[in-house]
């Protein structure tokens, strides 16, 4: 059974990324952006992480995930909810590295574009900056929220 209509996978992919929540030691909430790679539709989602740091040892701990995309233009956006599991960099299928690399050149393509066009945004090239991944969290999707208010609907 399909967890994500086409319409959330394409807001999503969009998007590129999502913000990661997770739970700290302290009971706070720890966000985080993460990249996203792969989506399924029955409910799993794969991010690439390139730090071994707070969101890490949070999901070592607890495995409560909620992931959070928003696009301010069009005023919608989703909440994800569900349970992460850390899959080890040496565990990894090389063609996930790939398509982490091909999304790391489209992101610097896209700024160096609107660097062109004069858009506003960072004049250096982050991305390009970025470390290798150190692991990827899989994560199992229980409940999707649609942040989109009821009477834009």
């Amino acid at each position: 059974m399909k967890m994500f209509s086409e319409d959330v996978i394409h807001f999503l992919k969009k998007q590129g990324y999502v913000i990661v929540s997770t739970i700290a030691d302290d009971g706070t909430i720890h966000n985080a952006c993460k990249g996203l790679l792969k989506i399924i539709p029955e409910g799993q989602i794969y991010l690439l992480d390139l730090y071994m740091g707070r969101t890490y040892r949070n999901l070592k701990k607890n495995s409560v995930i909620s992931l959070t995309s928003a696009d301010e233009h069009s005023f919608s956006g989703y909440s994800l909810k569900g349970r992460a599991e850390i899959v080890p960099k040496e565990n990894l299928d090389p063609s996930l590295i790939r398509a982490w690399d091909e999304a790391i050149v489209s992101r610097v393509t896209s700024r160096m574009l609107k660097n062109i066009r004069g858009e506003k945004g960072h004049h250096l090239h982050p991305e390009a900056l970025l470390p290798n991944p150190k692991y990827m969290i899989r994560v199992e999707v229980k409940k999707v929220i649609d942040l989109t208010p009821r009477y834009l609907k």
